[in-house]
């Protein structure tokens, strides 16, 4: 019954570094994304099953909703996650995005420094997010926690930085600043 899969990444293990090594990227999607798919997968023949068996119980349903919540919006964030980096990145946005980011977020700069600071003071495990927000029709910049609900404030993330120490700590330890420095290196 499963429907997700590990999306295969668009450059192989060794085309981040020194950003980000050959192992910690193989580890990162091969080992921890692959999980998210997995989970997500799991769960949902685990909810299709209770449904089945006409077991649906508001508590055994809110423990998978929340494990299927956990392991889908891991699994989304980490796709785009993968498709926001590139050997080659590390330019200024043009275009439309360059207009949106300079009306909505006072420019490249102001809105480097305000996802650098959403990145790296995400208490705990989480992410740094751009993102569009349909109400106001306007980019934001958002804190997402672990990721229980990927849409953080009803939103569609264009850009995110993994902030959960599996991104970094083999290769940065504690130093999530120096790692979030180095994704800027890998933007596309």
């Amino acid at each position: 019954m499963g429907t997700y899969a590990l999306p295969d990444l668009p450059y192989d293990y060794s085309a981040l570094a020194p950003a980000i090594t050959p192992e910690i990227l193989e580890l990162h999607h091969a080992k921890h994304h692959a999980a998210y798919v997995k989970g997500a997968n799991d769960t949902l023949e685990q909810i299709a099953e209770v449904r089945d068996k006409d077991q649906i119980t508001p508590t055994g349903l809110v423990g998978l909703e929340k494990t299927f919540a956990f392991n889908l919006s891991g699994h989304v964030l980490h796709s785009i996650f993968w498709q926001n980096l590139s050997p080659n990145g590390g330019d200024r946005p043009d275009g439309a995005l360059a207009t949106a980011i300079d009306e909505h977020l006072g420019g490249f700069d102001a809105f480097k420094k305000q996802l650098t600071v959403a990145t790296t003071s995400v208490q705990g495990s989480g992410w740094g997010v751009l993102a569009w927000e349909p109400l106001g029709k306007r980019l934001i910049v958002e804190q997402v926690y672990d990721h229980h609900g990927n849409v953080g404030q009803g939103t569609t993330p264009l850009l995110v930085f993994d902030a959960w120490e599996h991104a970094y700590y083999l290769q940065y330890k504690n130093v999530r600043p120096d790692y979030v420095t180095k994704l800027w290196d890998l933007v596309s």
